[in-house]
């Protein structure tokens, strides 16, 4: 692998920043009169947006909502500051957070500041050579699991996060609540992810336990050391995170998690890079998550499809801003096939009673 440290890029079309407000207000708050500015954009991620800021020669990331977002129904930055600050000190894989700022009369909306945390992202996209070993990529997804363990059993309540989100019920009201979304942002009749819908409500299982839960933990997510190992440094996007069954985080990767034996209809959308030989399937990572973690998954199926559907349901969200006109970000205009997609793997997987070989 060919080392090669993330990087910011030219700020995409239409989501700009004040910079004079914005060196205003860092001047005021960092305590640096005149100091330069310097804003760039990091290029993944299709929710909250995601800056480099250089000021007064220091560097920094800046996150705010996505341009004609609903910033009261999600997107809440104020939540995700309070999580980094009650992350600090006790997982040193959270990026410190610097300064909040609630009012939209800097930048049109809230945003937060954190530091930034060198390293490696795998993104989607990646050039050939720059990808890891299969031997590199073994050792990531084991890294990946011990994180995603570690982060599940913090003391929530230790670190003064009990108050975060609701355990009690979590599952049911993830199903609703995902449910309902889709449907506020319908742009056409997707019959699979609708049939989806109905299976989860009619077979939510028994209680796993609650924990603290990412909810989009992947490895475009993650900060990688830029060495052999791949260590973990720090997760980033914590704009999901609350309370609950920590097996739906866990539903909610391998959602994600695309292997090198899936069809290439489905790994041709690239949302991930675990097609990439070296990675384990999506039942080897369930059953390390289940070695390490010390649970059992005896319905493993239905966090999967739960993943899935909540992923296609995030990418209809995407889609129906994009139809609105609320983005112009080219990235966006076919999502509506990823959908379509992802409701025939959930259904596959249901038909199937399986997580892998599902066509």
């Amino acid at each position: 692998m060919a080392v090669t440290l993330d990087k910011a890029k030219e700020i995409r079309k239409g989501e700009g920043l004040d910079e004079g407000a914005l060196k205003k207000y860092l001047s005021e708050q960092l305590k640096v009169p005149n100091g330069a500015l310097q804003i760039r954009q990091f290029p993944s991620g299709f929710s909250n947006l995601t800056y480099s800021i250089n000021f007064a020669d220091k560097e920094y990331v800046l996150r705010r909502p996505p341009f004609g977002a609903n910033i009261k129904s999600g997107h809440d930055m104020s939540r995700e500051f309070k999580i980094l600050t009650a992350l600090k000190g006790s997982y040193d894989k959270a990026p410190n957070p610097i300064l909040f700022e609630e009012k939209a009369e800097v930048l049109d909306a809230p945003f937060y500041l954190m530091e930034r945390v060198q390293g490696i992202i795998l993104r989607a996209g990646i050039k050939e050579e720059n990808l890891p070993t299969p031997q590199q990529f073994k050792s990531l997804s084991n890294n990946f699991v011990d994180t995603l363990v570690e982060l599940h059993q913090l003391d929530y309540k230790a670190i003064g996060l009990e108050t975060l989100g609701n355990p009690e019920g979590y599952t049911t009201r993830q199903v609703e609540g995902w449910s309902k979304r889709y449907l506020k942002s319908k742009t056409s009749t997707v019959k699979t992810i609708e049939k989806t819908a109905l299976w989860l409500q009619e077979n939510i299982p028994p209680i796993s336990g609650a924990s603290l839960i990412h909810n989009d933990f992947k490895y475009d997510n993650l900060v990688l050391t830029p060495d052999e190992n791949l260590n973990i440094k720090a997760v980033l996007d914590w704009e999901m995170t609350t309370l609950g069954n920590p097996l739906m985080d866990l539903g909610t990767s391998l959602g994600y998690w695309v292997h090198e034996s899936d069809p290439d209809f489905i790994a041709q959308n690239q949302l991930s890079l675990t097609s990439k030989p070296g990675n384990p399937s999506r039942g080897e990572l369930a059953s390390l998550y289940e070695k390490k973690s010390g649970k059992t998954l005896d319905n493993i199926e239905f966090y999967f499809v739960f993943g899935v559907f909540k992923i296609a349901v995030i990418v209809q969200q995407i889609y129906y801003r994009y139809t609105l006109g609320h983005t112009k970000d080219p990235r966006f205009k076919h999502l509506d096939k990823i959908v379509e997609l992802y409701g025939m793997l959930a259904q596959q997987a249901i038909k199937k009673k399986r997580i892998d070989h599902l066509f």
